[in-house]
């Protein structure tokens, strides 16, 4: 168990908190979208981008031109990810809620100069798993033209809702339904390009929430 920061502590519904390593890695893993919150000229910004975990740090990609990574580089951010599992539905309004998985994670965006090949092959094989070596390899230029940014996990907290309505006893006899109903991220049926090889045969994707 990792000791919360006291910017990273769960205060409200200390209960839903998860301090563990292990199960933050296995949201983010499990979350191929963040959300950054950084300042640009003073005022507050957020970005969403695809973010892969690599051992104890998080990356994310973008123009080597982009004002939002300028910005952020050197510069303390706050990263977050969720998974939205399922909708709970009560007897009231007010006990209405949802299940989720989400991490925050404080620290200073980092800008990668060194094996920046390396990192987004990580990337693509995280997001798109054995379609790498299948790709027109990646030319120097390409490299140059993209800026890749990491930020430590020494400083994260998980906050995950499991379970059903927690309606009050009084209501419980109130004649509507309650219960959950889970939501996934599902892979749909390939939609190839006109002009893709008829014999390639489609990449076999599988995206989970489950955690590992």
């Amino acid at each position: 168990m990792t000791e919360p920061s006291d910017r990273t502590r769960l205060r409200r519904f200390p209960g839903k908190a998860d301090y563990d390593a292990a199960t933050i890695h296995a949201v983010i893993d499990a979350a191929p979208l963040a959300h950054i919150a950084y300042q640009m000229e003073g005022a507050p910004m957020v970005l969403s981008t695809l973010a892969w975990r690599e051992g104890t740090r998080v990356f994310w990609h973008g123009s080597s031109a982009s004002r939002a990574l300028r910005a952020m580089a050197g510069q303390p951010i706050c990263l977050s990810v969720t998974t939205l599992d399922g909708l709970v539905l009560a007897r009231s309004a007010f006990e209405h809620s949802v299940q989720f998985r989400s991490v925050m994670v404080m620290g200073r965006a980092e800008e990668v100069t060194e094996g920046k090949a390396a990192h987004l092959e990580a990337m693509v094989e995280r997001l798109f798993p054995g379609r790498w070596e299948q790709l027109r390899p990646m030319t120097a230029q390409e490299v140059k033209a993209t800026k890749v940014m990491a930020l430590d996990l020494s400083e994260a907290s998980a906050k995950i809702a499991t379970g059903g309505p927690e309606d009050p006893e009084e209501d419980r006899a109130w004649p509507v339904w309650a219960g959950v109903i889970p939501l996934s991220l599902q892979v749909g049926e390939p939609q190839p390009e006109a002009d893709s090889p008829p014999d390639a045969p489609p990449p076999v994707l599988r995206w989970s929430l489950e955690t590992d």
